[in-house]
């Protein structure tokens, strides 16, 4: 995130209030992945995004608040990033689009690794009221995966339940990875997160198949 120009610029004040929060944000969220939540005070915040220490109390209450804020935006980019690959896939059959959306999501997490692990590690460490959030972001993607999603092999629907399975054990495995420091491995993972997605639906070797044709 860009600093503003030093002096007068012209800028209305809204959009200076607007670029100061998202500094504050991209500051936090970089400043996590490398200190972790303890040291990463106000103080330490408002020097990396260039933001006095009384204008970050004019945008978040406390370093909570902020985190908070840092969380919704990186979970928001995250969804935004998977939904629209889904989207782009649209007009192809149900295991592409798992699959174009897999690759999106291993593919942002492995290029930003601060954003998987404001979302992946430190969230998980930061109480109940982030746990709150991150247990909603995952159910979110469970629609995702069912959208469009065929019988399961002995016929009949897949349950929820499954697919929520699914979607809670993909993030449990990501987590896993992010803590131990291996983000940036992360679109190794393609094959693995998307068999295991695609299992319940097309049966292993249905999978498998999808899997290996590419």
């Amino acid at each position: 995130m860009d600093r503003l120009p030093r002096g007068r610029h012209g800028l209305s004040p809204e959009f200076v209030a607007r670029n100061q929060r998202e500094r504050l944000i991209s500051a936090l969220i970089l400043t996590l992945a490398e200190v972790g939540y303890q040291k990463t005070t106000v103080s330490v915040i408002g020097r990396r995004a260039a933001v006095s220490k009384s204008d970050f109390y004019k945008h978040f209450d406390s370093k909570d608040e902020c985190f908070f804020a840092a969380y919704d935006f990186a979970v928001e980019r995250i969804r935004t990033t998977v939904v629209d690959a889904c989207i782009a896939a649209e007009s192809e059959e149900w295991p592409a689009r798992v699959r174009a959306g897999v690759i999106a999501l291993l593919s942002l997490l492995a290029a930003e690794p601060p954003l998987a692990a404001i979302v992946l590690a430190e969230g998980l460490r930061a109480g109940r009221g982030i746990y709150d959030r991150y247990q909603a972001a995952v159910e979110s993607f469970v629609p995702l995966l069912r959208q469009g999603a065929p019988a399961a092999p002995g016929g009949g629907k897949v349950p929820a339940a499954t697919d929520e399975a699914v979607v809670g054990g993909i993030a449990s495995l990501l987590s896993r990875r992010v803590i131990a420091d291996e983000a940036p491995n992360l679109v190794g993972l393609v094959p693995d997160v998307l068999e295991f997605a695609l299992t319940p639906h097309l049966g292993t070797e249905g999978a498998r198949r999808i899997i290996s044709a590419g």
